[in-house]
């Protein structure tokens, strides 16, 4: 296992390294640059040749990648955020918190949704198992930006019920209750939408992989011992259909961040994908390179998880590596 994990994380390391490397040579040959987002200042040409002495912006570009990449990997140094004009990790550490929380939530919705529904659509053959298939189609079909439009729509304007979006201050809570609770509300409708969005596919998954373990033979033979049909799915049926479904998590992830990008948006939502919209606008090539950067980590972390917990539910896997 130990041989399993140092091949991971090497391979993970050089992808890391290979999609950091395209980002900063896109990104810094694309037309434009930070310094005339400024140009309305009216500053002089001495001016702007100083600010670009500063930010490096003067020297040839594959000159500027080695200085980068040398204080990344040397100092773990991200550099100076260009808008907000202080440390890129303190920037990325203000703003991932909020990304964890709306992606951890959303991921709960997502598989809580999918073990719901795509049980039920396996179990109740005939009109449930269509209607889900096709709600589940529907709900993955839409536009990820219209499904955050609608919802606001709905649930912040024709109903009401939860707000249309921001983060909580906390100015206007009494107590850590009442912040909690203005929390949750802000959370819920972001991250059901993203979650939901999510389940679309999975539920499918889920669905189809549980049908294919009740048609094996194991299945038949705990039906004719007499075991009720309850623990034959939850029991036997679920526990060998989620080995599959555990593989989820390793795409679960970027699709998560690449929906956050789109959901934080939406919702203003002041998050890493938020920080990494705004970026865009600006040209703030540090922190873009440090959102890349985080994103392909968290990708390639969930991934090496997918296989831990794959290897951890399937005891074939575990002999296969042991003799590797």
């Amino acid at each position: 296992m130990l041989g399993f994990l140092l091949r991971r994380l090497a391979a993970s390391l050089l992808l890391l390294w290979l999609v950091l490397t395209l980002t900063f040579f896109l990104i810094h040959l694309a037309p434009g640059d930070p310094i005339h987002l400024v140009e309305d200042q009216r500053l002089t040409l001495e001016q702007r040749q100083r600010l670009e002495r500063v930010y490096h912006l003067d020297r040839p570009v594959p000159e500027q990648y080695v200085a980068w990449l040398g204080a990344v990997v040397l100092h773990g140094d991200w550099g100076i955020s260009f808008s907000q004009q202080r440390p890129v990790s303190r920037v990325i550490a203000d703003f991932l918190p909020r990304t964890c929380l709306l992606a951890g939530a959303a991921l709960v919705v997502e598989f809580g949704a999918a073990l719901i529904f795509g049980i039920a659509a396996a179990r109740r053959r005939g009109a449930t198992d269509h209607l889900i298939r096709f709600v589940s189609l529907l709900l993955h079909a839409q536009p990820l930006f219209w499904l955050g439009l609608m919802s606001i729509l709905l649930f912040s304007y024709v109903w009401r019920i939860l707000p249309a979006g921001g983060f909580p201050s906390g100015a206007d809570a009494a107590g850590p209750l009442s912040r909690t609770l203005d929390l949750l509300r802000h959370l819920a409708l972001p991250a059901l939408v993203l979650g939901l969005y999510q389940a679309g596919s999975t539920i499918r998954y889920v669905r189809g992989s549980l049908l294919d373990v009740m048609s094996r033979d194991f299945i038949r033979a705990a039906r004719a011992k007499g075991l009720s049909e309850t623990r034959v799915v939850w029991v036997h049926g679920l526990r060998n259909a989620l080995t599959p479904v555990i593989q989820l998590f390793g795409v679960a992830l970027p699709s998560l961040l690449g929906g956050a990008l789109v959901i934080e948006a939406v919702f203003s939502w002041p998050g890493i994908g938020w920080l990494t919209f705004i970026s865009v606008g600006t040209r703030d090539y540090p922190v873009l390179l440090a959102t890349t950067a985080l994103s392909g980590a968290l990708v390639a972390a969930g991934s090496l998880v997918a296989d831990l917990l794959h290897a951890a539910a399937n005891p074939a896997v575990r002999e296969e590596e042991h003799r590797d």
